[in-house]
């Protein structure tokens, strides 16, 4: 398990990678904006995904 520095680090990494800095930044800005429930939005994101259909939309995305 990652310490909570480390994973706020490889997070930002990520979220910059895929998004650039200035898209994170609105992306960080809204989510700490506006009213936010993590478990519902993965609900609504991945709905009835299997692990294995995530685990290869992951892999299809690198």
């Amino acid at each position: 398990m990652l310490t909570d520095t480390v994973l706020k680090r490889k997070g930002l990494e990520v979220l910059t990678q895929g998004l650039g800095i200035l898209d994170s930044e609105r992306f960080i800005s809204l989510i700490l904006s506006e009213p936010f429930d993590y478990t519902e939005w993965q609900r609504d994101l991945y709905g009835d995904m299997s692990l294995d259909e995530f685990y290869e939309k992951v892999k299809a995305a690198r």
